[in-house]
């Protein structure tokens, strides 16, 4: 968390809403801290949180109109796409993690933190992926 433009993943922004209050807690300090998140992100945001912790519509708007606001939003575009692709070969990244690293990449970001992908990979000399709660 040193100051330098930072991209959050979705399960970041998740544990703001989970009982664990100690993981809850860096994930706050993460968002009031700025940084990026993708169209995608917002979209697994409001999957998750309409399946797994059955949140209205309502309630799901208000947390992205809140995130919208907290966040940069980098948009999903074919050129992010292709370039997700080719992270997701050369890493071995399931689609998804790709297409956010892809989104990380495109919007400058130094660090991606994740609590899901490989801690301390440098996807680029640019980026490097960190799980913030070890």
């Amino acid at each position: 968390m040193s100051g330098e433009r930072s991209f959050l993943d979705t399960n970041i922004l998740l544990y703001l809403y989970s009982a664990d209050d100690l993981k809850a807690r860096q994930a706050e300090a993460l968002v009031r801290a700025g940084g990026v998140v993708s169209v995608q992100v917002l979209n697994e945001l409001a999957s998750v949180l309409r399946r797994k912790f059955k949140y209205s519509w309502a309630e799901i708007n208000h947390v992205l109109g809140v995130t919208e606001r907290l966040l940069e939003v980098e948009p999903l575009t074919l050129d992010g796409h292709r370039v997700g692709r080719a992270l997701a070969a050369r890493y071995s990244l399931s689609v998804y993690d790709a297409m956010i690293v892809a989104a990380a990449q495109q919007s400058g970001c130094r660090v991606l933190y994740s609590e899901d992908m490989q801690h301390g990979l440098k996807v680029s000399v640019q980026l490097r992926i960190e799980n913030p709660f070890l």
